[in-house]
């Protein structure tokens, strides 16, 4: 089954991007002349996605407000706690209905290949519970670390230094409410996919740019004005 479904994850605060946050929250900075959000948002129609939750906590007011009126779309307002993700997507499920559903962070740009695209082609919900979209450390703009997974020949990851994660991703969702915390990361649900060999990734091949810290901005136009956007 080809998902529908998005959830975008927009409730942080923005801590990295201050002083950038102190008067917005953090999917409205802009890039390249428009907020981060659509930016993710402009990856939907291509994927055939018909519905999109963005959950959003730090100055929701605003997120929502311009957000309103787009078809399709709601916002969920966290409103006494940030849920993480794990906890957001599963509060999310009531508004995105259907499993298996996207996923996408709202804080990165791309050039190259819609990833939602990307991964709606490679999901086989016959040998997966869940499909990352992973960046090889040397495409990864902005971002420091040494990676999060592994692939084997046959697509199924480990951890372990290596590629990074993109913060797109298709998951089944049913193993949420075998979660008893109400706010949890989604780190809980892919060790439940990795235990059984479910958990699998692919490599997009264009460009990535975490957007997490103000310099990331420059970053992010400068791959976008190289490249091309998707």
């Amino acid at each position: 089954m080809r998902p529908a479904s998005l959830m975008i994850f927009g409730a942080g605060f923005g801590t990295r991007m201050r002083p950038l946050t102190d008067d917005r929250p953090k999917p409205l900075i802009e890039v390249a002349g428009k907020p981060l959000i659509d930016h993710a948002l402009a990856l939907a129609p291509d994927a055939g996605i018909r519905q999109i939750a963005v959950n959003a906590h730090y100055r929701a007011g605003q997120l929502a407000a311009y957000l309103a009126g787009r078809p399709g779309l709601t916002v969920l307002h966290e409103t006494d706690a940030i849920l993480d993700t794990g906890g957001g997507l599963r509060n999310a499920l009531p508004v995105l209905g259907g499993d298996p559903v996207f996923t996408l962070n709202s804080d990165a740009v791309w050039t190259g290949p819609n990833p939602l695209c990307m991964l709606a082609e490679a999901w086989d919900p016959a040998r997966m519970d869940g499909l990352l979209l992973l960046i090889p450390r040397g495409q990864a703009t902005g971002h420091s670390g040494r990676g999060d997974f592994l692939i084997d020949p046959e697509g199924r990851l480990k951890r372990g230094p290596g590629a990074v994660y993109s913060g797109a991703q298709i998951l089944r969702t049913d193993g949420l409410a075998e979660i008893p915390e109400r706010v949890f990361s989604l780190n809980r649900l892919w060790d439940r996919m990795l235990a059984g060999g479910r958990l699998h990734g692919i490599l997009h091949p264009g460009g990535w740019c975490d957007v997490g810290h103000p310099d990331g901005i420059a970053e992010a136009e400068a791959l976008l004005a190289g490249q091309g956007d998707v």
